[in-house]
């Protein structure tokens, strides 16, 4: 059985992407690990390359810059990550600049890699999500973060990534999974509140295509409002072996308020099921589960 990895990453330094961490945190898991890097003002290149391990596969990409909607340019960019996947891999594990995968899930990982190599209805495998706000000491807790998402796919090029590349799809139809019983931890809005209005103004681009949007949030304050969200709750486990280093080198402080919750009526309702079931009604799935 083989598996590769797959990345995109671009200006990963200048947005301080925890992409080492990323490609780190399943390299025990892969055979190799292909990494596609943007046109970048800064020296990711290298930094990719100062890695220093025999598994990673680094290309370079030019981002189209007339993709300038919902993302779009994300799965443009994942889908010719995965078309350098070695054909004779039999899964693709995909992860971006800014998730990472705990230790303590790579055994699962495998075994269900191994469970349903043979099984061709299977076509990825679901992870479960644990997603940080403003510091490594919170995480959401609400419907607005999905808590789950493939990040394994049959190395079948029929299945491409979907919208912003969160999942994939064969065309328009889901892809039909299993659960890996791994998780992903996603750091994309973990940075100071400087750093993190700095990253979301460079993706602007790539999102608003009207450029009277696009220049009014450009213009906007260059500091991130961290007290805009609607539930949270401290994280109590254990960060992955990976990240200690950054997580100990974080500099900046964010008081937030977690007994504070912001929800509609609607969603104050569900959000009280969820808790008391488990189980989250009427959420959007990228996926079948099978």
């Amino acid at each position: 059985m083989k598996i590769a990895g797959f990345t995109i990453i671009k200006n990963a330094i200048h947005n301080d992407y925890p992409i080492v961490e990323a490609i780190q945190s399943i390299l025990p898991v892969v055979d190799e690990m292909v990494v596609l890097i943007g046109d970048c003002i800064d020296e990711t290149r290298q930094l990719i390359e100062s890695m220093g391990d025999s598994k990673i596969k680094i290309f370079d990409s030019v981002w189209d810059p007339n993709l300038r909607s919902g993302g779009v340019v994300l799965a443009v960019e994942t889908d010719k990550a995965f078309r350098l996947v070695s054909p004779d891999a039999d899964w693709a594990f995909y992860i971006q600049g800014d998730e990472v995968v705990p230790e303590s899930s790579h055994a699962a990982i495998k075994e269900a890699c191994r469970k349903y190599k043979d099984d061709k209805r299977v076509e990825g495998l679901l992870f479960k999500y644990l997603h940080f706000y403003g510091t490594y000491d919170y995480v959401g807790d609400s419907r607005k973060w999905y808590d789950h998402e493939v990040r394994i796919i049959r190395n079948d090029k029929k299945i491409t990534a979907y919208r912003d590349a969160q999942g994939f799809r064969v065309g328009t139809r889901k892809l039909n999974v299993k659960p890996a019983n791994a998780w992903v931890y996603h750091y994309g809005w973990v940075k100071s509140p400087a750093q993190m209005k700095r990253k979301m103004k460079d993706a602007a681009k790539y999102w608003l295509s009207d450029d009277k949007d696009l220049n009014e949030f450009m213009s906007s304050t260059d500091v991130f409002d961290f007290n805009e969200f609607d539930s949270l709750k401290k994280f109590t486990g254990q960060h992955p072996a990976v990240m200690r280093s950054r997580v100990e080198k974080q500099t900046w402080k964010v008081n937030l308020d977690i007994s504070k919750k912001r929800f509609s009526l609607k969603n104050k309702f569900l959000y009280f099921i969820e808790k008391l079931t488990g189980v989250r009604l009427f959420t959007f799935k990228n996926y079948k589960k099978i």
